[in-house]
């Protein structure tokens, strides 16, 4: 058995409460397995109040005074705990005394034959009890991905392929972008996705993009861009059915944080999209190209000092295979069309806000003079490849 706490007391925390939860499952069932018998001890540390955190508290001691009982070694779980960071249970005075003494109380402790894992949500690191875990022993935080982190794609693809080797699957650059974009930063959802693409490819190896368009679920994110690829496609038809589609759920209430407001400003993003790429192509930044591996190259050796700091300008800060699908469309806009198009969104905003006119006449009709009708298209974007 190992003597060193180094190796005999560890804390998984953050506020990606999945990855927390999976790896604090998966090093006790490794420390389980190493020691042996079966004494271990899972505690919650889930409090609703002061009382039950001391209450937690006192179990633990407990827990960690109780010796194994056929002598080999002892494993003690303190799960889910979520009094360590900065709330009301955590800041009251009788927890936070408690905690301290558990902190020397943990430093004095021989570490013979016991292993103590802490589960936590976020933890405030000021607090006598964290610096103890992280001096005597290791401590592993996860932070939860969310769209304003700057290589949230590139977190979540990396933490799919994780995921998909532990089921021996492999998965081409192309299907995890699109997986990436269709279900965006949240790693719980992600598992789940790849548990179904896994079970829905059988004893096939590789995951394709079929599959992936096939089986994944997209989410509210993921459909909101529907809207803002059948504009960059320019199909009128399709962009009009999408937007029917999008203002009924906002009418009928499906889900309350949309907004026409927020269709247009995904719209405007869209427009961003289109003429930053434009401007990445004018100066032989980027090239075109069809192989999403050599288009993200491309994205990574572009100068940052070229680019602005503001990541709503950023190519570099933004989705790359979200970039890459835009790629192709625009070649069916010209630069001038795709400024005159903000213009457009811009006057259709004022009018949004400050008229009484129909909120979904008012945004079809500058969709309309964006695109173009269906016969005029092919035109319209004719002179912009030429100019």
């Amino acid at each position: 058995m190992p003597s060193s706490p180094a190796q005999s007391v560890a804390c998984i925390c953050g506020d990606d409460d999945f990855s927390v939860k999976q790896h604090a499952r998966q090093l006790f069932q490794q420390w389980c397995d190493e020691v042996g018998g079966m004494d271990h001890e899972t505690i919650d540390a889930s409090a609703a109040n002061s009382g039950e955190a001391l209450r937690a508290l006192n179990r633990l001691r407990e827990a960690l005074q109780t010796l194994p009982f056929f002598g080999t070694g002892k494993v003690v779980w303190f799960k889910d705990c979520n009094f360590l960071g900065t709330d009301r249970t955590a800041s009251a005075q009788a927890v936070t005394e408690s905690l301290a003494s558990l902190a020397a109380e943990l430093k004095a402790f021989r570490w013979d034959n016991v292993r103590l894992l802490v589960s936590a949500g976020e933890v405030d690191k000021r607090k006598a009890i964290y610096k103890t875990l992280e001096k005597i022993g290791r401590v592993e935080s996860f932070v939860a991905l969310s769209f304003d982190s700057k290589d949230w794609a590139s977190q979540a693809e990396l933490f799919a392929r994780r995921e998909l080797r532990s089921r021996k699957k492999e998965i081409s650059d192309e299907a995890l972008g699109e997986l990436v974009t269709a279900v965006g930063p949240n790693t719980r959802e992600l598992a789940s996705e790849l548990e179904k693409l896994s079970l829905f490819v059988g004893e096939r190896p590789e995951i394709t993009v079929g599959d992936v368009n096939a089986i994944v679920t997209r989410h509210k994110h993921s459909r909101a861009f529907a809207l803002g690829d059948a504009l960059g496609d320019r199909d009128l038809p399709r962009l009009l059915r999408t937007l029917d589609a999008e203002l009924w759920e906002i009418r009928a209430k499906v889900d309350k944080d949309k907004s026409v407001i927020g269709l247009l400003y995904g719209l405007i993003a869209k427009v961003r999209v289109l003429l930053l790429l434009k401007e990445l192509l004018a100066a032989r930044l980027v090239k075109p190209t069809v192989d999403y591996n050599r288009f993200k190259a491309q994205l990574e050796r572009v100068p940052s000092d070229v680019l602005p700091a503001d990541k709503r300008y950023n190519p570099l800060a933004m989705n790359p295979y979200v970039l890459f699908k835009a790629l192709p469309q625009t070649e069916r806009y010209a630069s001038a069309e795709l400024v005159q198009a903000m213009e457009l969104l811009l006057r259709c905003n004022q009018r949004l806000v400050s008229s009484g006119l129909d909120d979904a006449l008012v945004l079809q009709q500058t969709l309309v003079q964006i695109v173009g009708t269906p016969a005029s298209r092919g035109s319209a974007s004719t002179p912009g490849r030429q100019r």
